[in-house]
């Protein structure tokens, strides 16, 4: 007995340092409730540049439609192509799980994600002049967010594993709190430096930013993978590999196909899978009302304000609400509010004293602040799913398909944009695309069933383990 409560005191205390050690105690600043130790900072860095990296997006948009003079429907394609690295994250998963690069996970991964981001933005500043030589860079460029994505998510799963809904809830709310601050750094001047200098210029600053991933990967702990090489393994064909990676892709397989994964899963895929007309409304705001670079740029400033405060709306007061009543209301209410941009598209608002400026800025701020709330909950119920011991991959796999139904969304609505006749310069039927697209959102409705069933911290203590590993 004494034995037994000597082990007990020791696993006790070792559970208690990890717990200090990540979101524990005294000293240490606090942001969201989770401590600011020198991992999670570099964890948070990470998202800030995810953030940062908008920076390049309003000039990646005016130079796709002002340079090469590209259609709504191309430029949606352009951005559905680019979107592709997404879709393969288990492999990335895969390769930084079992393929230590230079005796790390983690860190060297980090490195070479920020330094081939850097390279794919230094092209589209200096010699790209063509949709397929900027569609490629694009793509490179997002490759390297896609890495260094699975790679801190994979950070966050294990930094979270074995702590509360709550508690994970918060180290979720400060990863995309990080993304949503970089997205305010960045908004306003990304418009007001196209304006300036142009969009070459823009790429040329935004090469800079990856290099900030590559510099806080020194901060990541993490213990040096010790024995024979992976690469050298991969290389020769060493058989204890290739036998490691068949029962990890059987292990994925058998993960996936269990009814509590796999139907969840197809939610979450119809659910971003809607289709959706944002390039038939950027063209719109340019091309019809005028919009410059630099309001558009004050305009995305608001709207990364906005999704800062959807993650405090998520953190605050809908971390604890069941999943099945979030994913209930939040379609509901974004289909209603989603509407108002038929006002812009007609003119309406302007019979009721508001300029097309004013009514943009509000109708973003809203639908921003809905979306990010709304979305908190697919990356929660994404990590319920994940058992231990293959966090990465599997949850690289579900956010791969909820990104390939933001793709098929995308794509879907490129074609709808093709029928409904919407190009540069035509917009009749902008309002009748926008009202299909906004009630499309609703059709998955009728699959919550899919998802699991209400849970409570206080449910049992199997539940509560659940839950502490979710996000």
């Amino acid at each position: 007995m004494l034995a037994m409560e000597a082990e007990q005191e020791k696993t006790t205390s070792t559970s208690s340092r990890k717990k200090n050690r990540y979101f524990g105690s005294g000293g240490r600043l606090k942001c969201f409730g989770v401590d600011l130790s020198p991992d999670n900072v570099a964890v948070a860095m990470v998202y800030f540049v995810q953030g940062v990296l908008g920076l390049s997006r309003l000039a990646v948009s005016f130079y796709l439609k002002d340079d090469l003079h590209l259609d709504p429907a191309e430029t949606a394609v352009i951005s559905g192509f680019s979107a592709l690295p997404w879709l393969v994250k288990p492999l990335y998963g895969f390769i930084s799980d079992s393929i230590p690069l230079f005796g790390y996970r983690r860190r060297s991964y980090l490195v070479l994600s920020g330094l081939l981001g850097a390279l794919s933005w230094s092209l589209m500043a200096m010699f790209v002049d063509s949709k397929y030589s900027a569609a490629f860079c694009i793509l490179l460029g997002s490759l390297s967010v896609a890495f260094s994505d699975v790679v801190v998510d994979s950070m966050v799963v294990e930094r979270a594993r074995g702590e509360s809904q709550s508690m994970s809830g918060s180290l979720q709310s400060l990863c995309w709190g990080s993304s949503a601050f970089g997205g305010i750094v960045s908004s306003y001047f990304s418009g007001s430096l196209v304006d300036a200098y142009g969009v070459r210029f823009v790429f040329g600053a935004t090469a800079l930013l990856p290099l900030i991933t590559s510099a806080v990967a020194v901060l990541v702990k993490e213990q040096p993978v010790l024995g024979p090489a992976r690469v050298q393994n991969v290389l020769l064909g060493n058989p204890s590999f290739l036998e490691s990676s068949r029962e990890s892709i059987i292990q994925l397989w058998n993960a996936v196909r269990q009814p509590n994964v796999f139907l969840p899963t197809v939610f979450i895929f119809l659910w971003q899978a809607t289709p959706q007309s944002e390039s038939a409304m950027f063209y719109f705001t340019t091309n019809k009302l005028g919009f410059t670079p630099e309001f558009l740029g004050r305009v995305k400033l608001v709207t990364s304000v906005a999704s800062l405060v959807g993650v405090g709306l998520y953190n605050g007061f809908l971390k604890n609400v069941p999943l099945r009543k979030i994913f209930l209301a939040t379609p509901i209410i974004g289909t209603a509010l989603g509407m108002t941009q038929v006002f812009l598209v007609t003119g309406l608002n302007r019979q009721f004293g508001i300029s097309d400026e004013w009514f943009a800025i509000g109708d973003s701020l809203i639908l921003t602040v809905l979306g990010q709330a709304s979305f908190m909950p697919v990356l929660v119920l994404a990590a319920k799913l994940c058992p231990e011991g293959m966090e990465a991959t599997l949850f690289a796999t579900l956010m791969s398909i909820s990104n390939g139904g933001n793709v098929v969304g995308g794509l879907i609505g490129a074609g709808l944009t093709q029928v409904f006749g919407v190009t540069k310069d035509k917009f009749d039927n902008l309002a009748t695309l926008i009202i299909l697209c906004n009630l499309s959102s609703l059709l998955p409705l009728p699959l919550l069933g899919l998802l699991p069933g209400n849970e409570s911290d206080t449910v049992s203590k199997e539940n509560v383990d659940i839950e502490m590993k979710s996000n």
